[in-house]
């Protein structure tokens, strides 16, 4: 049979709740995890790592690093079909965008978790963890970077996000849709995206920060982040990428000083364009030299930045490669 290496991490798949309080917490350990899903063993032999055993609020970028040097090593294993990496739902995305930037790999990579904790009714992490697995040997997924595969349905690492904060169905790649599904009869694929380009995996760099634009936000946070010598800014702006007129003085001023400022969009879908000329339009910022998105959330920008300044991406550089990262 096929080898998937399973790497857990934690998370709700992973939680059980505790009689003590009520609440939900990391408690299945990986070869429990395994043990409780014998469907598994139809699917694919099964060699596991537990890599940690958190809740994913709690995984940040240097982690994710780590993350991602352990799964390389797996993809580079001749004898490994594919990697399933069981993860929280909360940050699942970013992991994934995260993995999808620093892996080059044409082992297929799947992220799956739960809604739903081991000791509810009902749960779906069986489900998702089986079809995760039927997922990484299927000859289909090669060369589709990373993948996420939840409640039945393969979406792309760039495009994914979890958009209810308890429904089964809450991941969803919005104005693209799914890579494809699992059903009873296999494993379908529809659409082969291009790559998402990759960077260097460096240690990450941490003192990159999101800001959200909201209507009639003063700059004090853009200000603040100025003074502490910010490496990098992401705004999550309005629409196709604008923000309140009051804040092009510090936006210019980070961009005077070198720190780079990435703009993204808060809507779930659609593209940053650099459309308008009113104050604080999308026009007027890139005149600036603030750097587009693309279709890239705030979240994702965000890291996106943080391992291209950490790869050691000078300014030009680094402008180039969002332009290919848009694109």
């Amino acid at each position: 049979m096929p080898r998937v290496h399973l790497v857990t991490t934690g998370g709700t798949i992973a939680s059980r709740v505790d009689p003590k309080t009520g609440a939900a917490v990391p408690a299945v350990r990986a070869e429990e995890l395994v043990a409780d899903v014998p469907a598994l063993g139809r699917v694919a032999e099964i060699a596991v790592t537990e890599f940690c055993l958190e809740s994913s609020w709690n995984l940040g970028p240097d982690r994710i690093a780590a993350l991602a040097r352990a799964v390389r090593d797996l993809q580079g294993d001749p004898e490994v079909a594919g990697v399933v990496v069981t993860h929280g739902t909360d940050t699942l995305e970013e992991t994934a965008f995260a993995l999808d930037l620093l892996l080059d790999g044409d082992t297929p990579v799947v992220l799956t978790g739960a809604m739903r904790d081991a000791s509810t009714a009902g749960t779906d992490g069986p489900r998702n963890l089986v079809s995760a697995a039927r997922i990484a040997v299927d000859p289909s997924a090669r060369g589709l970077g990373v993948l996420v595969a939840l409640n039945d349905e393969i979406h792309a690492a760039r495009c994914v996000m979890k958009t209810h904060t308890t429904a089964l169905g809450t991941f969803a790649s919005p104005g693209v849709g799914p890579l494809g599904w699992v059903d009873g009869e296999g494993v379908r694929v529809h659409a082969r995206p291009a790559r998402t380009p990759t960077l260097p995996l460096a240690p990450p760099e941490p003192r990159v920060y999101l800001v959200k634009m909201a209507s009639g936000m003063d700059d004090l946070l853009l200000r603040a982040l100025l003074d502490a010598g910010a490496r990098g800014v992401v705004i999550e702006g309005s629409g196709a990428g604008n923000v309140c007129g009051s804040w092009e003085g510090a936006i210019g001023a980070l961009v005077q000083a070198g720190t780079p400022v990435v703009l993204s969009s808060r809507c779930p879908g659609g593209r940053v364009t650099p459309t308008y000329g009113a104050p604080g339009g999308g026009r007027r910022l890139r005149d600036l030299g603030v750097i587009a998105a693309g279709a890239l959330s705030g979240p994702k920008a965000r890291l996106a930045l943080m391992f291209a300044l950490g790869a050691g991406l000078d300014a030009a550089a680094l402008r180039a490669y969002f332009d290919r990262l848009a694109g």
